[in-house]
């Protein structure tokens, strides 16, 4: 037996509502989950080529402290600052990815291949304010900055494709679950 609702205004807000929170969950899992895996890779690279495998956190804590000093708030930088700068970040991009993909329905991923080319892109496109903060904050020289903006692609890239994957499919589950 199938229900028609027309013009029920609240229903159709009910479950805007209830797709952009379940978006945004999935989403915020997908940028955690992508944050864990994309440093677990890149302190394995890091060690690997003998660096200290913390140095990224603390090129993002001392950015973030940098950034915050010119809006006049003092704050330590460094790994610390690093780590809760990118395990606040990681998850909120990945709820407003979730929570978009969700509601508007263009962005909608039919199928795992589009949804992760949508979040690739997505957080590649999210990623160059903070690709050409760092340089520019932390005065990095040439081949520092090159280094730094080839291993911020990379790894974003790794990113968009865990949350692609988590979001993809905890929608696919949601849908699945509501038609049943």
């Amino acid at each position: 037996m199938e229900i028609t609702l027309h013009s029920n205004s609240w229903v159709k807000g009910r479950m805007i509502h209830t797709a952009r929170a379940r978006g945004m969950g999935w989403g915020l899992i997908g940028g955690l989950v992508g944050m864990l895996v994309v440093d677990l890779i890149l302190m394995g690279a890091l060690s690997t080529a003998g660096l200290s495998p913390m140095v990224c956190f603390s090129t993002v804590g001392n950015t973030a402290a940098r950034f915050f000093l010119i809006l006049g708030m003092d704050i330590t930088g460094g790994v610390p600052a690093g780590v809760a700068t990118h395990y606040l970040v990681g998850p909120v991009l990945g709820a407003i990815f979730g929570a978009g993909v969700a509601q508007i329905h263009a962005l909608r991923a039919s199928n795992l291949k589009k949804g992760v080319l949508l979040a690739v892109l997505y957080g590649e496109i999210v990623s160059q304010p903070l690709f050409a903060m760092m340089p520019i904050l932390l005065k990095m020289t040439a081949y520092e900055t090159l280094f730094w903006f080839i291993g911020s692609v990379a790894m974003h890239f790794i990113w968009g494709i865990v949350l692609g994957v988590v979001v993809g499919h905890g929608l696919r589950l949601a849908t699945t679950a509501n038609h049943k």
